[in-house]
């Protein structure tokens, strides 16, 4: 059971929290950004790449700096550790630092980079704890060049899963098995670690990806939970003929019929889940995708996220009825149940941020995240700094510095209450 009354940790915990160095946190965001830099002034940095391992190479360099061990395991994340005074299981911290091919400085690489700055403010303040501190890296969160996504962290939490991840290849036909190869190659010096081992609580720092924040005014968010996600395929099937000579009356037409049926199921998302509803059309494949010729074939895909698992279950049964009226084929894609963070883990954040002065928001992350996974481990929960404009996976991504140094604050106070426990 986590002590909440312990006047004398919190002390500990503001120490640590003022020790925050901004010149320190923000140049090595820039640091960062500089493997991979794009001339836009985003990042592109692949999971497992050339450029990725050349980042990793210097997250371990620095880690070493700091007087902590620095291991990995059979998906290449990256554990770095500052040691506690017991040998007790850890309390986690981390995010992930591969990109979206144009994506930004701040995703997933401020959460790494603010649990570091972490380690480098309770050194500077001369604090032990009584439990280690992990700052993980998380391998392939965004999915971008192998699929799934979030393969490190659900590996790590379901290592059964790791077998049907190796032979998943990125678009030059490398397989994830040869990357991992690549990045043993790079590191041979890191120790390998076995299945997950216990923890004691993971806390994940992330800009927020949306407007909720800015819009209220409001510096950070403690995140609640996950909402819950169903990917489904659409198959509209027709006739390809001429456009000019084909009369309307005798066409089979599968654009039209795709575009009726995508209506329907915005009616249906929009009418079960209300405010809270997110439905996205997002990949449409046209056969044969020629200016005078009637599509003969449309599929589509559907994104619908929502925080109500009976919702999501609503939205199953009454789109498979849905594509059988429209005479379409539906075909499951992914599906995830809707996340709840850990209670005391939130209060502890809800403690810190008064600690600090720090209005907060409490929300739920439309996007996912590691967190998500390693909700099935260990007491789990989320901070979030806001996203300038709520814009995010684009180099324009940006979040003020008073905002991650704060955000940096917040995450320190609670991990050193959560190691002292």
């Amino acid at each position: 059971m986590m002590r909440t009354d312990q006047p004398a940790h919190d002390d500990v915990a503001r120490r640590a929290a003022e020790s925050i160095d901004e010149t320190r946190l923000l140049a090595s965001i820039e640091t960062l950004a500089a493997f991979g830099a794009r001339p836009d002034g985003g990042v592109n940095r692949p999971a497992l790449s050339a450029t990725d391992l050349d980042a990793r190479r210097y997250l371990v360099e620095r880690a070493h700096a700091l007087g902590c061990a620095v291991s990995t395991d059979a998906c290449a994340n990256l554990f770095i550790r500052r040691p506690g005074i017991d040998d007790a299981p850890p309390v986690m911290t981390g995010s992930h630092i591969d990109t979206q091919p144009s994506g930004g400085k701040l995703d997933g690489c401020y959460g790494v980079l603010a649990g570091l700055e972490c380690i480098a403010a309770l050194n500077d303040a001369g604090l032990s704890t009584r439990r280690p501190l992990d700052v993980a890296i998380w391998t392939n969160e965004e999915g971008t060049r192998f699929a799934p996504g979030a393969m490190g962290s659900s590996a790590f939490v379901e290592p059964a899963r790791m077998p049907t991840y190796l032979d998943a290849a990125d678009a030059g036909g490398v397989t994830l098995r040869a990357a991992l190869e690549s990045h043993r190659r790079t590191l041979p010096e890191l120790p390998s670690r076995g299945d997950a081992p216990p923890a004691h609580a993971f806390v994940e720092l992330h800009i927020e990806q949306g407007p909720q924040l800015e819009n209220a005014d409001v510096p950070l968010g403690v995140v609640t939970g996950i909402q819950g996600v169903r990917w489904y395929a659409f198959h509209c099937e027709g006739v390809a003929a001429h456009a000019g000579t084909t009369p309307m009356p005798m066409r089979r037409d599968a654009m039209t019929l795709a575009v009726a049926l995508r209506a329907s199921l915005e009616e249906i998302a929009v009418s079960l889940g209300g405010e809270h509803t997110r439905v996205t059309f997002g990949r449409w494949s046209v056969t044969p995708n020629s200016i005078n010729t009637i599509p003969s074939d449309v599929t589509f895909s559907v994104d619908f996220r929502h925080p109500d698992a009976h919702v999501l279950d609503t939205f199953d049964t009454l789109v498979a009825a849905c594509a059988r009226r429209h005479g379409a084929r539906i075909a499951p894609l992914f599906a995830h149940t809707p996340v709840r963070f850990d209670c005391e883990v939130l209060a502890r954040l809800d403690a810190a941020c008064r600690a600090l002065d720090a209005p907060a928001l409490r929300l739920t992350s439309g996007a996912f995240h590691d967190a998500m996974y390693l909700a099935q481990h260990c007491p789990t929960a989320m901070l979030f700094v806001p996203s300038r404009d709520g814009i995010s996976h684009n180099p324009a991504e940006a979040t003020d510095a008073r905002h991650l140094v704060l955000g940096a604050r917040a995450l320190a106070h609670t991990l050193t209450t959560l190691c002292n426990d």
